[in-house]
């Protein structure tokens, strides 16, 4: 059985972790040896480690890989077991939609005020974009991961 896959999700977290890792170890070398740092590391790092985590939780949301307790699932006969897994897709929809829905207002208005961020001074929306688009994007898993498990391609491993 082919296993599901987040290939651009997979491709984003890989990014963010590798360019945190060679900016925190460049900022740490210049550091060493200048006794300063690099001003845009932290900035950078805390953005992609946003990132990082809606890219890791999309990947494992597609994978049915989240921490779960299934033991009602289980127990339950196959009908009431198809009622339980729409709530819980449901569910997992109604929040997604609700960080994508207000993570886009918050986008939207930093685009109104031309705020920028307290470090570099870019515009404050482009850190802030991700959010709406990641979220939007485990909508989508959400939706790919109930319709497999409703279908039974994807057990819940015990």
């Amino acid at each position: 059985m082919k296993r599901p896959d987040a290939r651009l999700e997979r491709l984003l977290a890989t990014l963010a972790i590798l360019i945190i890792s060679l900016i925190s170890l460049a900022n740490v070398v210049v550091r060493y040896l200048t006794g300063g740092s690099f001003a845009f590391t932290e900035e950078f790092s805390v953005f992609l480690l946003v990132v990082l985590t809606f890219a890791g939780a999309s990947v494992a949301l597609r994978h049915h890989r989240h921490i779960r307790i299934g033991l009602l699932e289980r127990a339950l006969p196959a009908a009431p077991r198809r009622v339980l897994i729409l709530f819980q897709g449901a569910c997992g929809l109604t929040v997604l939609g609700l960080i994508t829905w207000f993570g886009a207002r918050m986008t939207w208005q930093e685009v109104q005020w031309g705020s920028l961020s307290p470090g570099l001074g870019l515009p404050q929306w482009w850190y802030l974009a991700w959010l709406p688009l990641l979220s939007a994007l485990m909508m989508l898993r959400q939706v790919q991961q109930t319709w497999d498990r409703l279908r039974g391609r994807l057990e819940d491993d015990a």
